[in-house]
């Protein structure tokens, strides 16, 4: 049995297709409605179970843990310790291995923020439980473009905090991709993958792409970092909102700029690129009017 948490996030919905017919999966989620719609939209239906769990609930984790042998963990919560009571519990029920969604950030030795030293607070507590461990470790997403989407909807505009700093930002299906492999295959004990896109781009270059796509003029609106702070402090707490604004310093830096081939060593394809993301996902963008 393997345990998808996080199935209906930015990997966990594209994990669910590819775990392969013949396997035993069940997902976790606080709403077992939004996974079971989930299940039903990507066709897996027959052999993919739900659970209702939550982290902070020792008797739901439990039930879900019961039978697991593999299981992928996904946590958010910067200030909680989702981490350390799922692992106690997957200790607990037997589990002989958990694959980690971690991020690239944490092999920069200048990244000191609040998210990064919590994700390697967490990579420490599963190295440290007893069980198998398996690290991802990827870039910034693709599709965190889909923010921007409102925006050029609406305006034709991408505003960001800096538009010529780049990321090696790295397609979720090729997090997915690689998440089912160490899942499923023998082999990927003790070790840490690091994962990007095939090349580095920036916020201004990725607008270049989807204007050409969309075959209308977008233009790309440089924040200044107090209008930068006001927008993040709308969707996040304060902490929060600092540590991404550090994120993003770093990234101007070229912290983030650097391009692994582990996705082609692991799946045997090539990276998607930013190009054929946006290419797939392009209605989200098209203007209205």
């Amino acid at each position: 049995m393997i345990l998808v948490t996080g199935g209906t996030g930015t990997v966990g919905r594209e994990l669910l297709g590819r775990l392969g017919a013949g396997r035993r999966v069940r997902v976790m989620a606080r709403d077992p409605a939004r996974v079971a719609r989930l299940v039903q939209a990507v066709e897996v239906t027959e052999r993919v179970e739900t659970v209702a769990a939550d982290y902070g609930d020792a008797r739901s984790l439990a039930a879900a843990l019961q039978g697991v042998r593999t299981a992928f963990l996904v946590t958010t919560d910067v200030t909680g310790g989702d981490d350390e009571r799922f692992l106690d519990a997957a200790v607990r029920a037997g589990v002989r291995r958990v694959v980690k969604l971690s991020a690239a950030a944490v092999l920069d030795e200048q990244a000191d923020d609040l998210i990064t030293r919590w994700q390697r607070g967490c990579e420490e507590l599963l190295r440290g439980s007893g069980l198998e461990w398996t690290l991802l470790r990827p870039r910034a997403f693709t599709s965190n473009a889909l923010a921007w989407a409102p925006s050029i909807r609406s305006a034709r505009t991408v505003r960001v905090l800096y538009g010529t700093s780049p990321s090696a930002c790295v397609d979720p299906r090729d997090v997915a991709a690689v998440a089912a492999r160490v899942l499923t295959e023998e082999g990927h004990a003790g070790r840490a993958y690091a994962l990007t896109g095939p090349e580095s781009v920036t916020a201004a270059e990725q607008t270049e792409q989807l204007s050409r796509l969309l075959r209308v003029r977008l233009r790309c609106e440089e924040l200044s970092l107090d209008e930068a702070r006001a927008a993040l402090a709308r969707r996040y707490p304060a902490p929060v909102a600092e540590a991404l604004l550090q994120s993003a310093q770093r990234q101007r830096a070229g912290a983030k700029a650097g391009v692994t081939d582990t996705v082609a060593a692991l799946t045997g394809g090539r990276a998607g690129s930013f190009g054929g993301w946006a290419r797939d996902h392009l209605a989200a963008f098209v203007p209205g009017g």
